[in-house]
């Protein structure tokens, strides 16, 4: 199958409003312009998701195991240093590759943003590229799926 999830944690809803100095002033609905462009470039579906909650997010790894989904990006947001239950769900849907991305640059942020438990069990990590990490992740994605035929 070639349908990717592009899913999104905690307050990424408010993209473009939140410490803008930080993400940038796009807004969601501009990501997944992006994602949804770079899906079709690379002749994938998408599926793309935001919520708040971390048993959604959860739910949705087990949904694209069901569904037998080519692969996941994922910007856990706040979830990347607190969730052992995003950690055990992306490892529960190996080998399905997993990438995870963050607008930022973590690793010159506060020291408590620089550990993310979910990078334990995902393919590849980026930061820093802003929205365009987005981007980047679905190129990576695309050819980490045609790789494995």
């Amino acid at each position: 199958m070639n349908k990717i999830f592009v899913l999104n944690g905690p307050n990424l809803n408010l993209l473009g409003i939140r410490e803008p100095h930080i993400y940038g002033h796009t807004t969601l609905k501009d990501v997944e312009n992006l994602c949804a462009k770079t899906c079709k470039d690379h002749g994938l579906e998408m599926d793309f998701r935001q919520t708040n909650h971390e048993g959604v997010l959860v739910d949705w790894f087990h949904e694209a195991r069901e569904k037998k989904i080519a692969g996941i990006v994922i910007n856990p947001a706040a979830y990347t240093m607190t969730s052992v239950a995003l950690l055990d769900a992306t490892k529960s849907i190996s080998p399905l590759p997993v990438i995870e991305i963050h607008i930022s640059h973590v690793h010159q942020r506060e020291e408590f943003r620089q550990k993310s438990w979910i990078s334990y069990g995902v393919k590849a990590t980026l930061c820093g590229f802003g929205i365009h990490g987005y981007a980047l992740a679905i190129a990576g994605l695309a050819e980490m799926t045609k790789a494995k035929g």
